[in-house]
């Protein structure tokens, strides 16, 4: 089956490839190959390359990314507030839990979001509203990242740091001393952290809305 399916390879392949003719016009040399075979590799490379990003728009990839990681942290942001408010009980220690749980997976997002973004680059940007947009979007975008990093990081630190084992999904991990100077530290930085992200999200959504009421710059479409 593979070696057929590898000949079919070089067929299609061979049936893309073109000379130009004598006036200029695209020929294509169709070698010994079914159509069938060309429409296929076409096809399926066309629905490949909907992963990916393009100069007008972002790729599936990308998209699942933003959009799992927008809908999860606005679930994630009010649960977190609403145990700093619950009295110490083991209803508490299991919603701690499922919050911890939630952090990591936005933390492994997050890390396969960041190195899909290093080899994938961005749309370019339609329109230049004023001088330095292009600097003040990437800024966000980079604090944007920052904050979620330094929330889940700084979560996770405070939790070893008080003593305790942490399930990463893929294997468990607890520090062997406890710190209770270096847990109230973290849990600082990821309150405050959290404070960055709020204000950052509220400033991206302005500036979408912006976009698109002001600036009549459908920049949403990239994104949907």
């Amino acid at each position: 089956i593979l070696i057929v399916f590898t000949k079919h390879c070089f067929s299609a392949f061979n049936y893309i490839f073109y000379t130009l003719s004598a006036n200029g016009k695209r020929r294509y040399y169709k070698g010994n190959c079914d159509k069938k075979y060309f429409y296929f590799f076409h096809n399926y490379i066309k629905y490949l390359m909907r992963f990916f990003n393009s100069l007008n728009e972002y790729g599936l990839l990308a998209k699942l990314f933003h959009w799992i990681t927008f809908l999860v942290l606005i679930l994630q942001i009010p649960f977190g507030f609403y145990l700093v408010g619950l009295e110490f009980s083991d209803e508490r220690i299991e919603l701690e839990n499922v919050h911890i749980l939630i952090g990591i997976t936005i933390f492994y997002i997050t890390l396969f979001r960041l190195m899909w973004k290093f080899i994938n680059p961005n749309p370019t940007s339609s329109i230049n509203i004023f001088k330095g947009q292009a600097l003040v979007a990437k800024l966000n975008h980079f604090l944007l990242y920052l904050s979620i990093l330094m929330i889940t990081t700084s979560g996770i630190l405070k939790k070893l740091y008080m003593g305790e084992s942490l399930n990463f999904l893929f294997f468990d991990y607890g520090f062997k001393k406890d710190n209770f100077v270096l847990a109230d530290a973290f849990y600082q930085v990821h309150i405050y952290a959290n404070y960055l992200l709020i204000a950052l999200i509220v400033l991206h959504i302005l500036a979408v809305i912006a976009h698109h009421v002001l600036f009549k710059d459908k920049i949403l479409k990239k994104i949907t």
